[in-house]
C-alpha cells in the first residue's frame, strides 16, 4: 500500500451548540468542529422532547388551503 495516499487521522475537538464539549478522531483538517445537536442535546437520546406548536401549524395549513378544497369539490 502507498503511505501517502491516506490523509492523516488525529484528535479534534468538537463543540456543541448546547455547550458539550469532548474529542474525537477525524481525518478534518482542523482541529476544531462546530456541530448543532449531540448526543447530550438530541431527544432521542435525551428523552426530552421539545414542544412543537404543531396544532397551529395544521390550523394555519387548513385554513390556507379551505378555499382551495371547496373549488375542487364542487366540480
Amino acid at each position: 500500500m502507498k503511505a501517502s495516499v491516506h490523509p492523516s487521522y488525529k484528535e479534534v475537538a468538537v463543540t456543541c451548540s448546547c455547550g458539550n464539549k469532548f474529542t474525537t478522531q477525524s481525518t478534518l483538517a482542523k482541529d476544531t468542529l462546530h456541530i448543532e445537536v449531540c448526543s447530550v442535546c438530541h431527544p432521542f437520546y435525551s428523552g426530552k422532547q421539545r414542544l412543537v406548536d404543531s396544532a397551529g401549524r395544521v390550523d394555519k395549513f387548513r385554513q390556507k388551503y379551505a378555499s382551495f378544497s371547496k373549488r375542487t369539490s364542487t366540480k
